[in-house]
């Protein structure tokens, strides 16, 4: 039986390492791809500017305690079925009264 070099630990343990890289750029883009969709989002429904529309999305994020990323998938599944939890309404209604014209659509008038 022909026995087969066995590869130095170090190249495992490199080769390991790059795989696991490579996962969190995959998770990275895919991230930074809902959080694009998000912010486009705010530029249509709060008629904010692209750079305002991430400052909602951070402000938002940052006042209930929830992930950017997490924020982001919310306020698209709200886009497709007008469900959003109460207090991600609240802050993003807040948030856009402070960078934008408009409130959101369906919200109550005030």
């Amino acid at each position: 039986m022909v026995q087969e070099p066995a590869e130095p630990a170090g190249e495992t343990d490199r080769i390991v390492e790059l795989q696991e890289e490579v996962q969190q750029l995959k998770e990275a883009v895919t991230s930074h791809a809902v959080v694009d969709q998000a912010i486009g989002m705010m530029v249509a429904m709060g008629r904010v500017a692209p750079d305002q529309g991430w400052t909602v999305l951070r402000e938002v994020s940052q006042h209930t305690n929830v992930k950017l990323r997490q924020v982001a998938e919310l306020i698209l599944l709200w886009g497709r079925t007008g469900d959003i939890p109460g207090e991600i309404r609240a802050e993003l209604e807040a948030a856009l009264d402070r960078h934008g014209p408009t409130q959101i659509p369906g919200s109550p008038s005030g």
